[in-house]
């Protein structure tokens, strides 16, 4: 069996970047692992650092750069190479700890998705050697890694709000460690309406509510034993405890993964209209190839109706939404001397470019946000003559102030030349920082040629 593991070449940058604790400290490699097979350490018996650095990811990870590692089994998170794709080096001495990592309460769950990996029914709980995490090895955790982390996910398996100290352990992360991005994703019934409205003033990021359907009878199809009405009223709680607080944080998904039974127009744009009754930051759909009887064939990759909400898919990007008028876009227009003439700099240069952005879409571009993320900026990204990216994050320049939805703004971006002359184009966009660019949901760009001389 351990053969047919490696039949086809692969590559993985989890190990690289990512550690997942188990509700009973173990940790295993990656979030696909409902089951702990793929364990790399304990933290009840050894330092997060120890693990990271430990014998078994390192083999792991050289077994990778060589193009695959039977450790993996069967692990759905492999990156198949083609035959002459080369496999990707990467260091196997890495950070002394993870940039990220997952936390699990728990693996218990208070509803049965239907036909899941995860639902009580399948034993996941017997995998674990603990029912809930502890709350000192919780913090034991968190201390050790906190200042290398950049995100933590509060949530794996299970509902990670039925553990009696959830909330709480949200409200230690971010008093011992502001700069951390927290995120946690939910069913919203192990909430109670006073512990949804703490949450929102936790500090934490962002918060996902997994609700698949607009009305009760469509959504208990999969959230098996679940309440529709109570996973509404605690997201509508804390939507109304953030905008009576006027805070920007917590951003709030509704996300909604389509099946056969919920799948209608009516009853997606019934969910459109709750999600913006309700006030939350975004509405997305998630596409799923399971179960093999259930999932929607009408927006299966590729079809006509999936094309029509692509921007609008979970995965795509992270700015699509599926609350009409909602997606950012904008139209930038690039202001020269004699309109459509090519840029001019001098090699190694900078040269200022005087733009004017209008918000094409309904909700403001805002100029600044909590922790430095999700506010908007312009961005000019360097492009070779034959189309070629070469930069990315070549240039960017602050709004002025919010700009409302219908709003412009004149904004002048500092833009670097190449040391070498040529030609070359700068490609206008708007970008929300740390989330993605606005091209990425259906924006349209703008680009224009720059002559170095």
């Amino acid at each position: 069996m351990a053969e047919n593991y490696l039949a086809t070449r692969f590559t993985c940058s989890w190990p690289q970047t990512i550690a997942v604790m188990l509700c009973d400290g173990r940790v295993v490699c990656g979030c696909a692992d409902p089951y702990a097979k793929r364990v790399l350490g304990d933290v009840r018996t050894s330092s997060v650092a120890d693990i990271w650095q430990g014998p078994t990811v390192r083999q792991l990870r050289e077994d990778l750069n060589g193009g695959g590692s039977t450790f993996c089994g069967d692990c759905p998170l492999k990156l198949p190479l083609g035959p002459d794709e080369p496999v990707p080096q990467h260091t196997v001495d890495v950070g002394p700890l993870p940039s990220r990592m997952y936390i699990e309460c728990t693996a218990a769950c208070n509803i049965s998705c239907f036909q899941s990996c995860c639902a009580p029914e399948t034993g996941i709980t017997r995998t674990r050697q603990a029912g809930m995490l502890d709350w000192n090895l919780f913090t034991k955790a968190v201390d050790e890694a906190g200042p290398a982390l950049g995100r933590i996910d509060f949530f794996n398996y299970g509902e990670a709000f039925l553990h009696k100290r959830a909330v709480e352990m949200c409200e230690y992360i971010k008093a011992h460690f502001p700069h951390v991005y927290l995120y946690t994703s939910t069913n919203g019934l192990a909430l109670t309406e006073e512990q949804a409205r703490r949450l929102v003033h936790s500090g934490i990021d962002e918060v996902t509510f997994s609700i698949d359907g607009a009305s009760p009878e469509a959504y208990v199809k999969y959230r098996q034993r679940g309440n529709f009405d109570k996973a509404l009223a605690n997201l509508r709680a804390m939507a109304d405890e953030k905008r009576a607080g006027g805070r920007d944080v917590p951003h709030l998904n509704w996300r909604y993964i389509l099946f056969v039974w919920n799948d209608s127009d009516e009853e997606m744009n019934r969910a459109r209209q709750l999600a913006a009754e309700v006030g939350v930051d975004r509405l997305c759909w998630e596409i799923t190839d399971h179960p093999e009887d259930s999932y929607s064939r009408r927006f299966a990759p590729g079809t006509p109706d999936y094309d029509r909400i692509r921007h609008e898919v979970w995965d795509m990007s992270g700015l699509g939404n599926a609350i009409p008028g909602t997606t950012p876009r904008a139209q930038i227009d690039v202001r020269t001397f004699i309109p459509g003439w090519p840029l001019r700099a001098r090699a190694a240069q900078p040269v200022t470019v005087r733009t004017r952005v209008k918000n094409l879409s309904g909700r403001p571009f805002r100029a600044q946000a909590s922790y430095g993320r999700r506010l908007v900026r312009l961005g000019a990204q360097l492009v070779s003559a034959d189309g070629t990216l070469i930069n990315r994050d070549h240039a960017r320049a602050w709004l002025p102030g919010d700009i409302p939805p219908g709003g412009t703004a004149d904004i002048d971006i500092e833009v670097p030349a190449p040391d070498r002359p040529g030609r070359y184009a700068l490609k206008f966009d708007m970008v929300s920082e740390g989330i993605d660019w606005f091209e990425k949901c259906g924006s349209p760009t703008t680009t224009r040629t720059l002559v170095v001389r």
